[in-house]
């Protein structure tokens, strides 16, 4: 029949050998229908076989490689159309559960249709028992999700390495185990983010690491969301969704899980269209005018409904959090807030300065809600320190609207203390990252004394460079010792005073009895005062 019509004819059989679909193509190729709704798993290969004729002389070609990667076929098969119109040679590809090279599959020997002895059954066997194996390999005993990161972007390969590797610390924060990561500098693609073919390495380089999730280092758009999706059955994520999953992990108060919920539902809103077709199916309409509303519609209607409620609650907690600062106000207590990148020590610092139990953690957004102590100079002053939400590159601008009343506590401050950490190498990026979100929040006109964090780590004269360079103070936040200079620059700019020694910083008495230890009131700093 393909001699006669010159089109390529072909089959897709499942493992019974029932043939599912009958196709008939071009000279050139046949054109495969939707298959996502047969049988597809992480470490399995489909479950149907494609064998079609091929009026060309050759083996299989880029299309035939192409559906077999993205479409997780159990096999190829491509026979020859002779001139006679007989079957010549078939060719056979299928896909490997390792390789050492770029080609995650291999083309079998061709051989005549009548001398064709693989067992099939046996061949698929052993293939998905291969697969099986090596995800077991991979995963161990860990049951935490893999993924396998991508950064696509014109940048150097320096910046491009530097932001893939904050974003696997981002993943590894959220829980997930990084695989394997993969750099493109390109322009990126508006169907497909790196080019379908590039796509098409990633999920079985995936498939073959046992991962479940590819995770893109930007923010994507719906669409391209979509026609990933549609190439692959793994879940797709960006750098935002990351980051709203750590903020859902960490949130442990009702003002927290409101806030990361919010931030949630308005990044997911644009991307309903996005999901899987069956969402847009239709609802009953008894009654009503039409078909009824689609699953989609409805959906949206109850996810926007959902916003609009938990908008209204965060607006009241907005309103209690400037109520408590108008209390604090009318007592003329300065304010002070601790801002900075994520992870620079910014609850240490304020643990140790005030000797709370904030929770400090070297991971990244371990503090989601501000956290405010008292702190008592000598001469009888005191403060009001606040610890705030760390800032990060490329901040969700769902988060910063879902977090506005919590941003809005560094609003009364009369100084920030900008947090860096002096031993990451990319303190100065870190800096520029932080400024520009407080220029963004409107609070960039704020005094602001620098506070280079972890002291003991750094080099003694690429330290000295950076304290001269943004006029800060050097500090390490686990060590009282050397937070002299840091209290005094404080008093200064604070009072217009003179810097507090050491000794006075060290061991203050009350004449009511309450101990000072190190310059703070124990009692008063084991309270939040918020």
């Amino acid at each position: 029949m393909s001699f006669e019509i010159k089109r390529q004819i072909g089959l897709l059989i499942d493992r019974r050998g029932e043939i599912h679909e009958a196709i008939v193509g071009d000279a050139r190729s046949v054109f495969l229908p939707d298959l996502t709704k047969y049988r597809v798993g992480h470490d399995r290969l489909c479950g149907l076989r494609l064998v079609h004729t091929h009026l060309h002389r050759g083996g299989l070609d880029d299309d035939d490689f192409t559906d077999l990667a993205l479409l997780r076929l159990d096999l190829v098969a491509a026979i020859q159309v002779q001139d006679d119109g007989l079957p010549g040679v078939v060719y056979v590809g299928h896909l490997l559960a390792a390789n050492d090279d770029d080609r995650p599959w291999i083309e079998l020997d061709p051989v005549s249709v009548h001398d064709l002895e693989e067992d099939f059954e046996q061949l698929i066997d052993a293939l998905e028992d291969e697969f099986a194996r090596k995800r077991r390999q991979y995963r161990g005993h860990s049951k935490r999700d893999r993924a396998v990161l991508v950064h696509v972007s014109e940048k150097t390969r320096t910046e491009a390495e530097e932001s893939i590797a904050e974003l696997k610390e981002l993943t590894q924060s959220a829980g997930i185990d990084v695989v394997h990561e993969y750099v493109q500098r390109r322009k990126v693609d508006r169907r497909f983010i790196m080019g379908r073919g590039k796509v098409q390495e990633m999920v079985i380089k995936a498939m073959q690491l046992g991962a479940e999730l590819l995770i893109f280092d930007l923010n994507i758009e719906p669409t391209q969301v979509k026609n990933v999706s549609e190439l692959t059955d793994m879940k797709v994520l960006d750098r935002t969704q990351v980051i709203l999953d750590i903020f859902a992990q960490r949130a442990e108060t009702r003002e927290g899980k409101i806030q990361v919920e919010l931030a949630q539902l308005r990044y997911m809103l644009p991307l309903l269209s996005a999901k899987h077709t069956a969402l847009s199916r239709l609802t009953g309409g008894i009654g009503g005018r039409g078909p009824g509303e689609t699953k989609l519609e409805v959906d949206r209607r109850r996810a926007q409904q959902r916003v609009t409620q938990l908008q209204r609650e965060v607006n009241k907690l907005g309103d209690r959090r400037r109520l408590r600062r108008g209390r604090r106000t009318d007592r003329s207590v300065p304010t002070v807030s601790i801002v900075g990148y994520t992870n620079a020590g910014k609850s240490t610092l304020l643990n140790c300065l005030t000797r709370s139990d904030v929770i400090a953690k070297d991971a990244l957004f371990a503090t989601l809600n501000p956290v405010s102590r008292r702190l008592r100079f000598p001469q009888e002053r005191e403060i009001i320190i606040t610890d705030t939400v760390g800032f990060i590159r490329k901040l969700p601008a769902e988060l910063m609207e879902a977090f506005k009343t919590t941003f809005e506590e560094i609003a009364p401050a009369s100084l920030l203390l900008h947090v860096l950490d002096a031993s990451n190498p990319e303190v100065e990026e870190h800096f520029e990252t932080v400024q520009g979100v407080l220029a963004e929040l409107e609070y960039s006109d704020k005094p602001a004394l620098v506070v280079l964090n972890k002291s003991d780590k750094c080099d003694a004269e690429e330290l000295e460079a950076l304290v001269n360079k943004y006029g800060g103070v050097a500090i390490s936040a686990l060590d009282r010792d050397t937070f002299e200079p840091l209290m005094g620059r404080m008093e200064s700019m604070l009072w217009s005073g003179a810097p507090v020694a050491m000794e006075e910083f060290g061991g203050h008495h009350d004449g009511d009895g309450s101990g000072d230890a190190g310059g703070v009131d124990v009692e008063a700093a084991s309270k939040d005062v918020v």
